[in-house]
């Protein structure tokens, strides 16, 4: 979002697309790297010449991986709010992995305000993201993300 905006004017975008990301290439360093910070070494990830015989084709990102770009991926249009000190991830009410990220393809995000109502003085905000694959009928993930928006203190 290019400005912040009041409460008010964020509640009024209830149902609204929030926006589109750029579209972001998953390689093979990319996974590698997941895999050594999550200590999730499967062939299907890792071991290229193995995968390549499996139904996939050649190697996978994982579905966490996939998930954990969601913040990257939204930052340029998440909603800023007046007053706004930090957004806390506060969880997913649904995820849903539809379809596997494959080595060197790219993903975007699509993202969709469902829900932003007030918790103890600050922003509970329901977005529901799709992860696209470029190329591909089926999102790679759908998921419904929590974003607590803290204004003021805590």
């Amino acid at each position: 979002m290019a400005q912040a905006m009041t409460k008010s004017e964020l509640m009024e975008l209830v149902g609204t697309e929030l926006g589109k990301s750029d579209w972001f290439l998953i390689d093979q360093q990319r996974i590698d790297t997941f895999a050594d910070v999550t200590e999730d070494h499967q062939f299907i990830h890792v071991d290229p010449e193995r995968a390549a015989g499996s139904p996939f084709g050649g190697t996978i990102a994982h579905g966490m991986l996939t998930l954990s770009m969601i913040v990257h991926l939204c930052e340029r249009f998440a909603p800023d709010i007046d007053g706004l000190q930090m957004v806390i991830n506060y969880g997913f009410d649904k995820v849903r992995f539809a379809a596997p990220v494959k080595v060197d393809k790219r993903i975007r995000a699509v993202a969709k305000l469902v829900e932003a109502k007030e918790r103890g003085g600050q922003l509970l905000v329901k977005t529901k993201v799709t992860i696209e694959i470029e190329g591909e009928q089926k999102p790679a993930l759908v998921a419904e993300w929590l974003t607590m928006h803290v204004v003021g203190k805590l």
